[in-house]
């Protein structure tokens, strides 16, 4: 599917995407190496294979747990061992977790929530940085919400450790302001993938909208043109931003 010898917005990188097995993490792991990127397609479910065989020899699947420090630092060291350096991470895995009032929630429900969406960003970084410095620079995108920047009923959790990627995101972005390693995330609204329970490779329904002002849902391809500008050099004087792909919720 992709050859990293030609051109294209982020040719000549490497990338390691995770969550790549289905929704917003396939589709910028398949743009990516469009764009002539070499990536690597981290997730926990076994279908990061799928992603990886999708794009051909561009790519490698690695079964990851994020929130498992070990397994994250093996992903990012065989990216640079597999493809000789380190310049984008895009710490897109995530999960929901249970929904309801805040003092119902489950203790447990709630750590794993945060250890695998805001740990797990955090580890991503803590290993793919000092790697992107030896490189000479790179980008890092998380995955935050909508939910992160204005109040959702039901999720405290989840938006919690949202709120934490901005928040993390910005004081990274600050860290390495000067050594040419830029940090960003993404915002996405209500989105038409997994989380979403939506079968994956279908159609968002045009009769059940969410309640956002373009009155339609997202599309996991718009989140990964998010990502995929934030990755590339198009980017170069952004960084500590979150920006909202959420067909306008956040202005509201």
């Amino acid at each position: 599917m992709s050859d990293s010898t030609h051109g294209g917005r982020l040719a000549g990188k490497v990338a390691v995407i995770t969550g790549a097995g289905s929704g917003i993490g396939r589709a910028s792991a398949l743009l990516f190496a469009r764009e002539g990127a070499q990536v690597v397609c981290g997730d926990i479910s076994g279908r990061q294979d799928k992603t990886a065989a999708d794009i051909g020899d561009a790519a490698i699947a690695v079964q990851v747990d994020v929130a498992k420090s070990a397994e994250v630092q093996r992903m990012i060291d065989t990216a640079v061992n597999s493809f000789g350096r380190l310049d984008v991470l895009f710490n897109n895995a995530g999960m929901s977790g249970d929904r309801g009032p805040i003092a119902e929630l489950d203790e447990n429900s709630f750590d794993t929530v945060v250890a695998v969406n805001l740990k797990g960003a955090f580890l991503g970084m803590k290993y793919a940085i000092p790697k992107m410095l030896a490189s000479g620079g790179g980008s890092v995108i998380n995955t935050a919400s909508a939910s992160a920047l204005v109040g959702w009923k039901g999720i405290a959790a989840y938006a919690a450790a949202k709120g934490g990627i901005v928040q993390l995101t910005k004081s990274a972005a600050l860290d390495y302001a000067t050594q040419n390693i830029r940090v960003n995330a993404i915002c996405p609204g209500m989105t038409w993938t997994g989380l979403a329970n939506a079968p994956e490779d279908s159609d968002p329904p045009t009769d059940i909208v969410p309640p956002q002002p373009m009155k339609r849902w997202g599309r996991a391809d718009e989140l990964a043109s998010a990502a995929l500008f934030l990755a590339s050099d198009e980017a170069s004087f952004i960084t500590g931003t979150a920006i909202p792909v959420d067909g306008g919720y956040v202005a509201r």
